[in-house]
């Protein structure tokens, strides 16, 4: 492209035992949405925060060049006063505050060293409107949902002047309006010239808004191509290395018997009592079956499953059966001794010690497995991790790397590793394969087919319809608390389990 507004060339960025960056080069061009796509891992993140300056020279090689001239970040605020703007996944908003005052942190507007309030209320009035965003900018950010949050990040951008906006992940925790909004949004500020480099594991959303697609692998740039010019299979075979054929694994479960059996499962929201969030649910899991949960948003699934795991304080009852026997439930450690395992949707919160390492947290749930009388075995436990690890491909430097140094593919592998470890009866996967590219989603379709042909009870949630009928050998339907169909793999066709996740109850026969 002629005089690209951005260009970095030949980026390079180590770290201990790890070559992130090897001769990255990047271009984006004024009013253009240039979508960065890779495996995690591939050095997308790297790339963003040398850009947004949070790793500052010298401590990259090569040159970053913005309108003709070479720039050297010192810090994030260098990087911001040149107009550039980095909306993380993880956003950065001060909750107690307003959204006009996140607008503006650390920029008010004053008149004599006071904050002159009249003028921020309108300043950030007037670019929630350019936005056409009827959010009251008075309003505590804490009020707003997640989406709206996410808007009020990309007004914060705007008011910065920036002339270029890095999304990473805009539309992870997105509802489907939300997401179109966030589209029109993307949409209008192209046509004004803003360039915007789009972060993306969606690739129906890269090639719904990107003009061209850059890929990643590996640190080294594969290959960069106009969208129209490309197709999904082409990307994904660049990002993985290999062309893809078959998403799913062919699933060869021999269904055995019911291993695990629940009834009767109410949840109550605590903080709003008498509201039902599953209102009396029951299924059963067979030995070698995966059994999808469908619903959308809001349905109870997750709630099912936490409050089966006693890990949610609003349940209300529950009849838990393993192996025929009725098990009593009232914590973790008693599902956990009951053969139950659980990887949830939220690994960095609830999966995951980020600051303990790979080993710490693989055998963090099954360290009676591993102990000696009184202290830990550590030979054991160590001879244990290095095993898992293996087993499922953690690309790491060793088990004494730090989780949180990790990718999120591989983080979510030391989760499964963790409760693979502790020989589990049932394995429930809440969103196992959320925030993770297409590479490592693969693996782990390939390594819970293998589980559930060695035998094992899996139960499975999945906000992505085709993973849950590409995976299941039996699939539920949840509508606000409730089951509404139940269909077998050949019976459980999009629309069939649609139509019931919309609240049209039906169960196949």
């Amino acid at each position: 492209m002629v005089n690209p507004l951005l260009k970095m060339k030949d980026i390079t960025k180590s770290f201990p035992g790890v070559r992130a960056l090897d001769g990255v080069s990047f271009d984006l061009s004024q009013g253009e949405i240039h979508a960065l796509v890779g495996e995690n891992g591939a050095g997308k993140s790297t790339l963003i925060k040398i850009l947004a300056g949070v790793y500052p020279h010298p401590e990259y090689g090569g040159e970053v060049v913005l309108e003709g001239s070479a720039r050297r970040f010192a810090s994030v605020r260098d990087s911001e006063q040149a107009g550039i703007a980095v909306i993380y996944q993880e956003l950065s908003l001060v909750k107690d505050l307003s959204v006009a005052e996140n607008i503006f942190l650390g920029r008010e507007p004053r008149r004599f060293g006071i904050i002159n309030w009249e003028e921020l209320y309108s300043r950030a009035q007037k670019l929630l409107d350019d936005l056409h965003l009827t959010i009251d900018p008075r309003s505590p950010v804490r009020n707003l949902g997640i989406g709206q949050q996410q808007l009020v990040e990309i007004a914060k951008a705007l008011s910065q002047n920036a002339r270029i906006v890095v999304l990473d992940e805009p539309t992870a925790a997105l509802t489907d309006a939300e997401v179109e909004t966030l589209f029109g949004i993307l949409n209008d500020l192209r046509a004004r010239g803003v360039a915007m480099i789009y972060i993306s594991h969606k690739l129906d959303e890269v090639f719904h808004l990107s003009d061209r697609i850059t890929v990643l692998r590996d640190g080294k740039t594969i290959d960069t191509t106009p969208t129209s010019e490309t197709d999904e299979p082409r990307v994904i075979g660049k990002m993985v290395g290999r062309a893809v054929d078959q998403i799913f694994p062919e699933a060869k479960h021999d269904r055995g018997a019911v291993v695990f059996e629940v009834h009767d499962v109410t949840v109550e929201d605590p903080s709003v009592p008498g509201k039902l969030l599953v209102d009396q649910v029951g299924f059963t899991a067979h030995k070698g079956e995966v059994l999808g949960i469908a619903g959308l948003m809001g349905s109870g699934r997750s709630e099912l499953l936490m409050a089966i795991f006693g890990a949610h304080p609003g349940r209300k009852s529950a009849e838990i059966l393993v192996d025929g026997k009725q098990i009593q439930i009232v914590k973790p450690s008693d599902a956990i001794k009951h053969g139950i395992g659980f990887v949830t949707e939220d690994r960095k919160r609830y999966g995951l010690i980020l600051d303990q390492t790979i080993l710490k947290n693989m055998t963090l749930a099954c360290l009676r497995r591993v102990s000696g009388r009184f202290v830990t075995n550590e030979d054991a436990e160590a001879a244990a991790g290095e095993r898992a690890a293996g087993d499922l491909r953690i690309k790491a430097p060793s088990v004494f790397t730090v989780a949180g140094t990790l990718s999120g593919g591989n983080q979510q592998k030391v989760v499964l590793a963790k409760w693979l470890l502790t020989n589990p009866r049932v394995l429930f996967l809440d969103e196992p394969t959320r925030g993770i590219d297409v590479g490592a989603k693969q693996e782990i379709y390939a390594l819970i087919n293998r589980l559930a042909e060695s035998g094992l009870a899996i139960v499975l949630v999945s906000s992505e319809l085709p993973e849950v009928l590409g995976l299941s050998d039996r699939v539920i339907v949840l509508h606000e608390g409730r089951v509404t169909g139940e269909f077998t793999r050949s019976e459980a066709t999009p629309e069939a389990v649609m139509s019931c996740a919309t609240g049209h109850a039906r169960r196949a026969a």
